[in-house]
């Protein structure tokens, strides 16, 4: 056995910290609305397929060029329905809540983005775009970071703090985050 194994396996062990929870509570609860609508892959956007991950349909039934509509309309109805529903949900039960934003599907939604800002919630950034960011070159990752950095602050009102990849970070995401600097790391 080496120490030099680069993942943490341990954490706390048998000794958690006590987090002391505001007026003694036991359990915290973040609810979290992903929008990604507008962000994901798309033939529009220069992919050679439409994304189809959290549909009942695949990329490999659709030749390479080929819309994939069914699943476009799918991630549509988030954003022109799903969205607002769930506004007004948290809303009439005064509840607090984070968005995992991506900051192009916010750009091409400028109305919901303002309803975002104008309810004061959280915003957790979820990428420029809906991509596999484990699969992105460096220097594409730091210009996505930094792209969506921008374009949060002009949609929602402020720079993200927090940061959350889809599916998982590259290696060089990190310490990207950290080059980038106001992200709570």
């Amino acid at each position: 056995m080496t120490s030099e194994y680069p993942r943490d396996v341990i954490g706390y062990g048998a000794n958690p910290p006590d987090p002391k929870w505001p007026g003694g509570a036991r359990l915290a609860i973040n609810f979290v609305i992903n929008y990604e609508e507008g962000s994901e892959s798309s033939i529009l956007d220069g992919e050679d397929f439409s994304e189809s991950g959290l549909t009942e349909s695949t990329t490999s039934q659709f030749a390479p060029g080929m819309r994939n509509q069914g699943a476009e309309s799918m991630f549509e109805y988030g954003s022109r329905v799903g969205f607002w529903r769930l506004m007004r949900m948290f809303a009439d039960h005064d509840m607090p809540l984070t968005v995992f934003g991506c900051a192009l599907a916010l750009e091409r939604n400028p109305e919901a983005a303002g309803a975002i800002q104008a309810a004061d919630y959280d915003v957790c950034c979820h990428g420029w775009r809906w991509l596999e960011q484990y699969r992105l070159y460096v220097e594409t990752e730091r210009d996505h970071i930094r792209r969506a950095v921008e374009s949060l602050k002009k949609t929602v009102g402020h720079r993200p703090l927090g940061w959350y990849c889809r599916y998982a970070p590259s290696d060089n995401t990190r310490r990207l985050l950290v080059e980038e600097g106001g992200f709570y790391v």
